[in-house]
């Protein structure tokens, strides 16, 4: 057997963070087990749905790189097809019209509470003679669910067998009256026309399990595996709400994450493997299962995450940082600019935690600084001599070193301090001040190479001389 696996999405919003790890999990067991992934939108609910948010789905698993195998199922292009399996159904005597009006329904329902039965529907039109039906009332089509008294268990990949007594089972609507198809006939439909071997979703979706299981069967058709995810949860332990912070991929995009981190993030939120917590993408296909998935909901921890992108910003290629921070420095066409940016990332990633945070570390690699400097740490530290020391060094040192490594450059510092009976620091704070606008950045030798020779000339003699 192929294992298949698909993520559903609905296109009422973004793409929710508990989304795309459902999607991250289809994607990592489908690919654990040289399977297919596959994607659907499940739009037939036209009134909520929109090419906004289809687009932002789309966006969004495709800068995780989620975006699965082959084309896209749109739902809604297969309305025929759903409708015809329902009226497959009834000829087989697996399905009925029911002629019940909204009125009725509304009536039905609050009398079945009453009653304390747990199914909104009695099963009116069940064993009834559409002969016998009113006129005016264009009819839905309902499953005939099983009433034998019995129960129902399904074997869940993660929830372990979990079992539902049969009388709480309603015969849902699959048809309505206008002939459009309902989601959970949509659903069972093209689960089973895609192939699909595993339905990997959220834990909300438990009880519609047993519907659909029970639609597989009449349609005589395979049920697939089921696993269901507990839900995400905030720091606090309640629901994941925007109390809590981001809740849309593209917001965590937008904030500077990267898209590794937010997968690695992800895959440890309700899946673990011993004690590792930086999993990449090829460990975490070769070591992914739901065998390993927990059964309690996980809690969304936003420091260790920040953490987490701190790592993979140190890990990244300095090229591609260069490049996705150089729009915020407005210098995306500007391949010298690129150059330097990436030549200073070691020492630029080792004070930041986000794409926001490097950049603003990064800025003084870009743009000169103004005098005289409005911070007053950095101000302090090109007044008094500052300037005058920065400038013989720079005339006596910098002009004629050869050749410009930061080795050279530190042991020149170091030969000029001490024939000058000069404090390290106060020959490299005044260079620091007047190079960098700043009195914190990455190591100063480090700034100094890659600055290049001419640049710290230029930013060294335009310090006033009383700044």
């Amino acid at each position: 057997m192929t294992v298949v696996t698909r993520f559903a999405p609905s296109p009422t919003g973004f793409l929710h963070i508990g989304g795309a790890r459902t999607a991250l999990f289809n994607y990592l067991f489908a690919r654990h087990h040289g399977g297919q992934y596959k994607l659907r939108i499940e739009d037939t609910d036209q009134k909520r749905s929109s090419q906004e948010a289809i687009d932002a789905i789309k966006d969004g698993l495709s800068w995780l790189g989620l975006e699965g195998d082959g084309d896209i199922l749109m739902q809604s292009s297969q309305a025929a097809r759903h409708a015809q399996v329902a009226r497959d159904l009834l000829a087989k005597g697996h399905a009925y019209y029911c002629y019940c009006t909204p009125d009725q329904l509304v009536a039905m329902r609050e009398r079945m509470k009453d009653e304390g039965r747990k199914t909104p529907y009695d099963g009116t039109w069940r064993d009834r003679d559409p002969a016998t039906a009113p006129a005016g009332v264009d009819p839905v089509i309902r499953i005939k669910m099983p009433r034998d008294g019995g129960s129902t268990t399904i074997h869940d990949l993660v929830q372990g067998d979990v079992t539902i007594e049969n009388d709480q089972l309603d015969d849902f609507i699959l048809l309505r009256g206008d002939g459009t198809p309902t989601y959970m006939l949509s659903v069972v439909v093209d689960d089973h026309d895609m192939g699909v071997t595993h339905v990997i979703r959220g834990d909300d979706h438990l009880v519609n399990a047993f519907r659909q299981h029970h639609l597989f069967l009449a349609a005589g058709w395979v049920v697939p595996a089921f696993a269901h995810i507990p839900l995400i949860h905030g720091p606090d332990g309640a629901k994941l709400s925007k109390r809590h912070g981001a809740l849309g991929v593209e917001q965590y995009r937008e904030m500077g994450y990267l898209p590794e981190t937010l997968k690695n993030y992800l895959l440890r939120l309700g899946w673990s493997h011993g004690d590792e917590e930086i999993i990449s993408e090829e460990q975490a296909i070769a070591w992914f299962d739901m065998d390993a998935v927990g059964r309690s909901p996980s809690r969304m921890d936003f420091q260790r995450m920040q953490n987490l992108n701190a790592h993979y910003l140190r890990q990244s290629d300095p090229v591609r940082l260069a490049r996705m921070i150089a729009p915020a420095l407005n210098v995306s066409d500007d391949a010298d600019m690129i150059e330097r940016l990436a030549a200073g990332m070691p020492g630029l990633t080792q004070r930041a935690s986000t794409l926001p945070e490097l950049a603003d570390a990064a800025r003084f690699y870009v743009q000169r600084p103004h005098f005289p400097l409005e911070n007053p740490k950095a101000a302090k530290l090109v007044s008094g001599d500052g300037p005058a020391i920065a400038k013989d060094f720079a005339d006596q040192v910098l002009s004629t070193l050869s050749p410009w490594t930061t080795e050279s450059l530190h042991d020149a510092m170091q030969a000029y301090c001490d024939a000058k009976g000069l404090g390290f620091g106060k020959v490299a704070q005044p260079i620091r001040g007047a190079v960098t606008g700043s009195n914190a950045s990455p190591d100063l030798m480090e700034v100094l190479f890659v600055l290049g020779r001419d640049e710290c000339l230029a930013r060294i003699a335009a310090v006033p001389a009383e700044s």
